[in-house]
């Protein structure tokens, strides 16, 4: 049965400058790797996953593909060219919720914005945006997600020779806060009030204006990061062509999740100096959101005098980002009412765990039982500590349920990925095949137990990279 993608396209319809129609590069060989039967049927799509279609061979009906046109801050520094540059959105579908949501090859050959890159993806990268996406899928935490992975059939040049591979993935849209910049840099207004309108359109129908509409996009950031940190996970690249603007979770390149707690920890082989380190995340963020807070004040009638109004949306969010904090960390130690004071149990913990580098997740998993002193490496401090946690537990009836389902058993440790990227290089597929069946309930402890376990001394894996 052929595979049928209902699309209805919006984005297309923008003016030409956001944007270059542009046809995925086709390849010599495509094979599926992976396919995602549930997201398939969420999406209305229907018929036999097509290797040829989702490797961009094979265009089908109602596709519209173009690369994107955006900008961004990179590690502080701007860059007034970026967009898709190995990326094409095919279109876009209307959910079985009624959402709208983007379908995207990345991976797919190059485009205008290439920049001298070869525009593909190595397997690697693919597969592991594919498992960690939809791990946090399955955790609840807001992010693009992965339909398909499909293998090229041809080598790319990295450092060596490496197969190649394409994500097809899905989004509530694509938009970033460097499409905004993108328009701003160049004092194209009408292109970005074009853009402004769709988003809008698409993300904040109730906003009424750039301030209204900047808060609510600094709302679902600050709620995002929030639970990156309630689970130990570390975007690496968290620039601003890499920030949504729906609040998803965008662009996996050298994430990765902490194994012993160090509120410093840095995977991304290209952050050297630590700018998105785990403890960092929270306050990059607000200053994403400056950015996106300079370039819509292009749009406002009296720019000048809307600076006040922007500037104390953007210095409100570490407060912000600290509330969502201490929802998400109570919730961790069974606390579903949070009060001012327990911002400092919880912090008293995660000093006890970072002077030991206690295993993040299983210390949390731990907390019931009374295996979690175990976790600990100053034994006495943590039972301290635990008989304050006791007495405020009293009036928290429901705390080991609430902890059961906020704390992760299994999450995708770094060391599994990798064993499980070699061994799908070799043509072996099974260790994937076992990392999503118990990523797809990760509050439920795996079948494998063995997949809660932390990485032994020759397993940890020190530095992850982009793939590019």
């Amino acid at each position: 049965m052929t595979l049928t993608i209902p699309f209805d396209n919006t984005y297309a319809r923008l003016p030409g400058t956001l944007f270059t129609r542009q046809a995925p590069t086709p390849v010599p060989a495509p094979r599926l790797l992976a396919w995602n039967d549930a997201l398939a049927d969420q999406l209305g799509i229907t018929g036999t996953p097509d290797a040829a279609v989702l490797a961009g061979n094979t265009i089908s009906e109602g596709a519209d593909p173009l690369a994107q046109a955006y900008a961004g801050h990179q590690f502080g520094g701007f860059s007034p060219s970026l967009g898709d540059g190995r990326a094409v959105l095919l279109g876009e579908v209307i959910d079985q919720t009624g959402q709208r949501r983007d379908i995207q090859l990345k991976g797919s050959g190059r485009t205008p914005w290439s920049r001298g890159g070869d525009g593909r993806a190595w397997m690697g990268p693919v597969l592991r945006e594919y498992v960690v996406s939809e791990a946090m899928h399955a955790m609840g935490i807001p992010t693009t997600r992965a339909l398909a992975a499909t293998a090229t059939g041809e080598d790319i040049l990295r450092e060596t020779p490496l197969p190649g591979a394409v994500l097809t993935r899905v989004a509530a849209s694509h938009l970033r806060v460097g499409h905004f910049e993108y328009f701003a840099a160049r004092g194209d207004t009408d292109s970005l009030q074009a853009l402004f309108n769709y988003a809008v359109d698409r993300h904040d129908p109730g906003a009424t204006d750039p301030l209204s509409f900047l808060k609510g996009v600094i709302a679902r950031q600050a709620r995002l990061v929030a639970q990156w940190m309630g689970v130990g996970f570390i975007h690496g690249v968290m620039n601003t062509d890499n920030t949504s603007i729906s609040g998803e979770t965008i662009d996996y390149g050298p994430c990765a999740f902490m194994d012993g707690y160090n509120p410093s920890t840095v995977f991304s082989s290209i952050d050297r100096n630590g700018r998105y380190a785990y403890d960092n995340q929270a306050k990059i963020l607000p200053w994403n959101m400056a950015q996106l807070a300079s370039a819509l004040l292009a749009l406002m009638p009296d720019p000048e005098a809307a600076i006040p109004p922007f500037t104390e949306a953007v210095h409100a969010m570490p407060d912000l980002i600290e509330a969502e904090r201490l929802r998400t960390f109570a919730a961790k130690i069974g606390i579903a009412s949070p009060r001012a004071g327990d911002t400092a149990l919880i912090d008293d913990l995660l000093a006890l765990m970072a002077a030991g580098r206690s295993d993040f997740t299983n210390t949390f998993r731990a907390l019931p039982s009374n295996d979690a002193k175990d976790h600990v490496a100053d034994r006495d401090a943590f039972l301290d500590w635990a008989d304050r946690w006791h007495a405020r537990l009293e009036s928290e009836p429901d705390a080991a349920a609430l902890m059961a389902r906020t704390n992760p058993a299994v999450i995708p440790r770094n060391h599994r990925i990798e064993q499980m990227i070699t061994a799908a290089v070799a043509g072996d597929m099974a260790p994937f095949q076992t990392l999503m069946t118990a990523l797809a309930t990760p509050y439920q402890y795996p079948v494998d137990q063995s997949l809660t376990r932390p990485p032994s001394q020759d397993e940890v894996v020190t530095a992850t990279f982009c793939g590019t």
